[in-house]
């Protein structure tokens, strides 16, 4: 699996609706705004306990935002890594489309993370991330649900990250355009 398709997977997973959590007293609906991630995007961190990720996600830019099927997305992302990342590192990366897993693996960081021109170690410091990624036309439409939960070799928690995307069905006209 490529950490492209992890970019492009967290990316693409658009919502303009904030993440919901419920609780589980009462099964009432909470607003987590507080877990959005800065920037023009759909991202939103896992969970409110951010404090010892080893990243700390600052801005992340998408163009366009939401992101559409057919169109190169750019990705600008800037945060600080608090402590070197090595050899070893991995993502869980889970992708649904709508209840339907499609996704459900591990996948080595450090291999990964050469698609998005860098390598390990990630050595601590400012980080900033540019990356065009050309999506493909034949996206089917629907909602795409995707969730990047990223450890250490050590098992210390990198950060979680997760987006909701809805691609549309694209029109007759733009099909034949294509042509």
């Amino acid at each position: 699996m490529r950490f492209s398709t992890t970019v492009i997977a967290l990316a693409a997973a658009v919502s303009a609706n904030p993440l919901n959590t419920f609780r589980s007293e009462r099964q009432s609906l909470v607003r987590r705004d507080d877990l959005a991630i800065p920037g023009e995007n759909p991202l939103k961190f896992c969970d409110a306990d951010r404090g010892d990720d080893i990243i700390t996600v600052e801005k992340v830019d998408l163009t366009p935002n939401p992101p559409e099927a057919g169109t190169t997305l750019i990705i600008e992302a800037n945060g600080t890594v608090k402590e070197t990342i090595l050899e070893g590192a991995y993502v869980n990366l889970q992708v649904k489309y709508g209840y339907i897993r499609l996704i459900n693996t591990q996948a080595d960081l450090c291999k990964e993370i050469k698609n998005v021109d860098l390598d390990c170690p990630i050595e601590k410091g400012k980080i900033s991330i540019t990356k065009s990624v050309d999506l493909p036309k034949e996206i089917p439409p629907g909602k795409y649900t995707v969730e990047a939960d990223v450890y250490s070799v050590d098992d210390e928690h990198i950060t979680c990250l997760t987006a909701t995307v809805v691609f549309g069905k694209r029109s007759l006209g733009s099909i034949l355009g294509d042509l």
